[in-house]
């Protein structure tokens, strides 16, 4: 009864997948929408255009906020059964007399460590920025190509490694990660969840990688990694899941930094 009330819960949170893509189309209006100065509201967040500072805290809010968005409709639905599981083991444990360990804590370390990451992307998207300034437009468009044709290979090759693997269990398997790494109480809670955060990005930090090279608005790209992470995680893909997605980013960064095409659905 206990396996058929959580394989419900799941049942609900994935139906609800559709909802939360649904807001990227709303975000992305926003993000897209021009600003006083001509610019979008998301390149305003990552060249700092909004005001006189490149780095300007205004730029890193906004992209911080479309960022939060973006993970929470790409992550929910491989996340989900970890959430869930946390969520009844934790119920189990304080019924018997155990020490109460609130969900939100456990999610709320989980979003602290890919905020984190946000805002190091958006830092390196600056950087980025302010070297593509100094390099004249033939340039810059005879190097773009190479420089995503790199990411997708760098990507490529994460995806045989064997770190990718030793994440990708941590993730796969929401009994052994609580067996294994269970902590009482709201400190607990929260380091479980900077734990399995940092699982986490240790199995998708390439994907993003890729997504931030095409832009972080592409909805395309988007739903296409959301469901790679979700087959990753939560589908019985085995090895060979991770290491076909690898082989084709590995042919799709050498026909891009060939110049045999353009990257695909990038904004």
């Amino acid at each position: 009864m206990r396996e058929e009330r959580l394989h419900g819960e799941l049942a609900v949170a994935v139906g609800k997948t559709a909802a939360f893509v649904s807001t990227a189309a709303p975000i992305r209006r926003w993000s897209t929408r021009p600003t006083r100065r001509g610019c979008t509201v998301a390149a305003a967040g990552m060249s700092g255009m909004e005001g006189s500072d490149r780095w300007a805290w205004s730029g890193l809010t906004a992209f911080l906020i479309a960022w939060a968005v973006m993970m929470v409709a790409m992550m929910f639905p491989s996340v989900a059964p970890m959430v869930l599981f946390f969520r009844t083991i934790s119920a189990q444990r304080t019924g018997s007399g155990g020490v109460f360990a609130p969900t939100w804590m456990f999610v709320a370390g989980y979003l602290v460590v890919w905020t984190a990451v946000g805002a190091l992307t958006w830092a390196l998207v600056q950087v980025g920025s302010g070297l593509a300034g100094r390099i004249g437009g033939v340039d810059r468009a005879a190097w773009a190509p190479l420089a995503l044709g790199a990411t997708l290979a760098v990507a490529g090759i994460y995806q045989f490694t064997p770190l990718k693997q030793i994440c990708l269990r941590q993730c796969q398997s929401p009994l052994g990660f609580v067996m294994t790494r269970w902590r009482d109480g709201r400190l607990g809670a929260l380091r479980m969840g900077l734990v399995h955060g940092s699982y986490c990005l240790g199995c998708c930090w390439a994907l993003f990688a890729v997504l931030v090279a095409a832009g972080v608005m592409s909805l395309a790209w988007m739903l296409l990694l959301t469901l790679v992470v979700f087959a990753e995680k939560v589908l019985p893909v085995g090895t060979w899941g991770p290491r076909a997605v690898g082989a084709a980013f590995l042919l799709l960064g050498g026909v891009v930094a060939a110049g045999a095409i353009d990257m695909p659905w990038m904004v």
